[in-house]
């Protein structure tokens, strides 16, 4: 949360987008961001909790709720959000009903690269994010690169962990890049005979 006449020292520190920036830049702006910010409300769920929560809902779902959880916490005049669907109207209203707070939602598209409250709020979600998944790589000892689908060391990590049935609590079941390679094991399976 910041007060809106300090939006402008977000933008002279020159917060976007966190996918625009490099994570030693993310992590320099970081300190800065706290600074500027009124009040930082942060939600972590693991890979675990995810899955359940995803027995009932999809991500979208799950993003609007713990949005709101956050909107409802920092009681702001209005919230800025980056909408996950392209229906921006049916989001925010769907987000007003879980709040049930004053606060004004605004909802958009790409909301990250428009307003820097968003996008200050992006680069502190991203850092943290980062920094689980460091924790994590300790943890296992692999180093599975960045955790996303598009990693070639994350999909061999999910191949491992699911071979070898080690570290199955920091992967989500649910992720589609896990059923893809479940399914390519049932082929391979059938295949054999």
């Amino acid at each position: 949360m910041v007060e809106k006449e300090d939006e402008i020292k977000l933008k002279r520190i020159k917060v976007k987008d966190s996918k625009l920036l490099t994570p030693q830049q993310r992590e320099k702006l970081y300190p800065l961001i706290r600074k500027i910010a009124k009040d930082i409300a942060i939600i972590k769920i693991s890979a675990r909790e995810l899955d359940e929560m995803m027995e009932t809902r999809n991500l979208n779902r799950i993003e609007a709720e713990k949005m709101a959880e956050i909107i409802k916490a920092l009681g702001a005049d209005v919230a800025y959000v980056d909408a996950p669907q392209v229906s921006t109207d049916k989001f925010k209203n769907y987000l007003l009903a879980l709040a049930k707070n004053h606060t004004e939602i605004v909802a958009e598209n790409k909301a990250d690269k428009k307003f820097p409250t968003v996008s200050a709020a992006s680069i502190l979600a991203k850092v943290e994010r980062d920094r689980e998944v460091e924790k994590i790589k300790k943890v296992v000892g692999f180093d599975f690169g960045v955790g996303y689908s598009h990693d070639k060391r994350s999909i061999a990590f999910v191949r491992k962990c699911l071979k070898e049935g080690k570290h199955l609590e920091f992967i989500r079941h649910k992720w589609s890049t896990v059923e893809n390679i479940k399914k390519e094991k049932k082929q391979k399976k059938l295949e054999q005979f």
